[in-house]
């Protein structure tokens, strides 16, 4: 099958042949329709996670069922499936209780070192960070990563369900909980941040305020419902927050870029009570001070919080399904997120235009 893949750290993608093995146990082949070009690839294509090369990425998945292993209970050949980077085993106690994404037994969904490895290149096995592996013609995944849907959504939208879409509606609606009439600020328009914009408006916060450097992502965040749009390159985001929320601060501030200065920004934004959420991936081995000295510091006086975020604290088996459904009432915008469909050979130029800041998604189409 044809293939991208990384040679080395921080190289070009080299689109070339790979093999793919049977599926085993409780995998799934599938047939891969479309997968979209997200930051966290570019996170772990440029940095060293302790991936070995050759590496093959690729986790916005959506496809059909091709094949299915002896043990798979939950899915069928013809299925129209979304992929998802959450790896749950499904029996520990953050499993029950439905919070997949806090699974540390993830690793029983990958093949032991002693079996053949999913993916191969000239005889040698490929790293598949999350054991997704979806810049391909096809991909081998664990059933416990996929969720079908319904077959009426387009493939090269279904894709985003499985990240973006997840990790922006996730964070407003099962992170921060938002409320109606409350108020939120998104550091960030890229595809994260717009899917954080619209879920913040499905809920009905009060003032939706988008903070960018991109004024076509900021025009883009108003059609998603941002009340406010803040470039941060013209003002301090902090104090403009400040100003549109009458001195106040927002109750929820998501940093979706991964930079600590970002994340600063979000904390100064908030009103008593607020809380921060750390939703971007940062570089390994950066740090966050936080200044919690005195009585009259914020984190005392005016109880705020900061949160980690991963996956949008979603369980993807529930979530996915219901943001496709909102997608097939009109209520969720997918085909706004798309700003273009390119082929596997151009895997490297749409990269190149996502590190822009230029587009929201590109997404490769087979």
């Amino acid at each position: 099958m044809k293939a991208a893949y990384l040679s080395e750290i921080a190289s070009p993608f080299i689109v070339g042949d790979a093999v793919i093995d049977a599926p085993i146990g409780r995998e799934v082949l599938v047939d891969v329709k479309a997968v979209g070009l997200c930051h966290s690839d570019v996170h772990l294509g440029e940095n060293d996670f302790g991936f070995s090369a050759p590496i093959m990425l690729g986790h916005e998945v959506a496809g059909v069922v091709a094949e299915i292993g002896p043990d798979v209970a939950g899915l069928q050949v013809g299925d129209h499936v979304v992929a998802c980077l959450i790896t749950s085993c499904g029996h520990c106690n953050a499993c029950a209780r439905g919070y997949l994404n806090a699974c540390r037994n993830g690793r029983e969904l990958y093949r032991a070192r002693t079996e053949n490895p999913r993916v191969s290149i000239n005889g040698e096995a490929v790293s598949t960070p999350a054991g997704m592996a979806g810049f391909a013609e096809q991909a081998l995944i664990h059933e416990n990563q996929l969720v079908a849907i319904d077959k009426s959504v387009p493939f090269d939208r279904a894709a985003l369900l499985g990240c973006g879409v997840l990790t922006g509606a996730g964070a407003i609606s099962n992170s921060a909980r938002v409320r109606s009439g409350e108020t939120v600020a998104v550091i960030g328009c890229g595809g994260v941040g717009l899917n954080a914009i619209q879920m913040a408006r499905i809920t009905s916060a009060e003032r939706i305020i988008a903070v960018d450097l991109q004024p076509g992502k900021l025009e883009l965040a108003r059609d998603f419902g941002a009340t406010d749009v803040i470039h941060a390159g013209e003002v301090d985001p902090v104090a403009a927050v400040k100003e549109i929320t009458g001195g106040l601060g927002v109750d929820h501030a998501l940093e979706v870029i991964g930079l600590v200065p970002t994340v600063e920004q979000a904390l100064g934004m908030l009103t008593t009570h607020g809380t921060a959420y750390l939703v971007g991936i940062q570089r390994p081995g950066a740090t966050l001070d936080l200044n919690i000295d005195g009585v009259g510091g914020p984190f005392l006086q005016r109880e705020h919080g900061v949160r980690g975020v991963w996956m949008g604290s979603s369980n993807f088996r529930v979530d996915v399904p219901k943001l496709a459904e909102l997608y097939l009432q009109g209520r969720l915008k997918l085909d706004e997120l798309v700003s273009r469909t390119i082929s596997l050979a151009d895997i490297n130029t749409g990269f190149d235009e996502l590190k822009t800041g230029t587009v929201a998604r590109n997404v490769i189409a087979f």
